[in-house]
């Protein structure tokens, strides 16, 4: 490099240490490793070789690396030097000491800042991936808050979390919801993966995830472990069902996931704009389990068949409609909270969905 060149690349390195954090140092041995390399394709790999970029100046220097040997001893002229010729460069050695000798190879040189250029981008793209990467991964299923800064005209949402974006996809909104820019907003940040390039960040304000996280927020229950949630079931913006369980028999469930005047699901509700939300008792017995998944239905009885895996319902004509629900919701529901196959049916026999 050019010393004024030099002395502008290594300001360079020292302005993106302050601003991104990318240590100066490991930028410069990922030159130097890749200069290296460069210079062995186009040199040949059988030397010896070392490329130092001086820290103060920024100045490139190649060096052979040889070995002294005796001056009767030498076997390969590449990476061995005979200690007469050694004491010309060095006055103070030994035999079997390392000497550095320089390189003149000016046209590399010339070119070195230019390829260093390249490698510090290149760094710099991935220091800037696995930042990313990091401060996502640690919020990894969980609710985060962030911004909506704009709403492209594919109607995704971009979001600015403490300086990162994450795009909310249409696919992804929940079809209670409106966006508007500036507003902040709470998502569930289902999956951060690595790619070849930027950091795969999945938000989502359909995933199950989400309601369990706001569960969790607003019951303190639940946060510390005196309730569980078993299952979620969820059709976003429009019903969910949360089966819910504790080991204690003096905790009212329901009513603590309720609230003192339905306060708690009100602001779960209010978060999901007006998602309606049934709290059902997890049982451990799939009868009894499929029962309490088809509230606010009212069961006659309920069959296990196909090896545990049909629940055969029979319900009172006048609960045929409830138990089944607008468009099949409330029984579709009732399948995924429990994960067995639901199939109601009158006292009279006849065949619900």
């Amino acid at each position: 490099m050019k010393t004024k060149d030099a002395k502008i690349f290594l300001e360079a390195l020292e302005e993106l240490e302050r601003e991104k954090g990318i240590s100066k140092e490991e930028l410069l041995v990922a030159v130097e490793q890749a200069l290296l390399a460069a210079y062995k394709k186009n040199f040949g790999e059988e030397e010896n070789i070392a490329v130092v970029i001086n820290r103060d100046s920024g100045d490139v220097k190649v060096y052979e690396i040889k070995t002294i040997v005796e001056n009767d001893k030498l076997e390969d002229a590449a990476i061995e030097i005979i200690y007469e010729e050694a004491y010309e460069i060095k006055k103070r050695i030994k035999l079997g000491d390392t000497i550095h000798i320089e390189v003149n190879c000016e046209d590399f040189k010339r070119n070195a800042i230019q390829n260093g250029k390249q490698i510090v981008i290149q760094k710099v793209r991935e220091a800037e991936r696995e930042n990313i990467y990091g401060k996502f991964k640690v919020k990894e299923k969980d609710i985060i808050i962030g911004i909506i800064r704009r709403i492209d005209e594919k109607r995704n949402i971009h979001i600015d979390f403490d300086g990162l974006e994450a795009t909310l996809p249409m696919s992804e909104q929940s079809i209670a919801d409106t966006y508007r820019v500036g507003e902040r907003i709470k998502v569930y940040l289902a999956e951060v993966e690595r790619t070849n390039k930027f950091p795969r960040v999945l938000i989502t304000r359909k995933h199950e995830g989400l309601l369990k996280k706001l569960f969790e927020i607003e019951i303190p229950e639940i946060e510390t472990g005196m309730i569980e949630i078993k299952a979620v079931a969820r059709e976003a913006g429009s019903r969910a069902k949360v089966a819910v369980h504790s080991l204690d028999p003096n905790i009212d469930t329901v009513g603590a996931c309720i609230g003192q005047k339905g306060l708690r699901i009100k602001n779960i509700v209010d978060e999901l704009n007006g998602e309606k939300i049934d709290i059902v008792i997890w049982r451990e017995s799939p009868v009894e389990f499929i029962s309490e998944a088809l509230s606010p239905a009212k069961v006659s009885s309920v069959e296990i068949l196909d090896n545990g895996m049909t629940g055969r319902v029979i319900v009172d004509p006048s609960q045929l409609s409830l138990a089944i629900g607008k468009n099949g919701q409330n029984a579709r529901l009732a399948a995924r909270l429990t994960g067995m196959r639901v199939d109601i049916k009158v006292e009279e026999g006849t065949e619900g969905e």
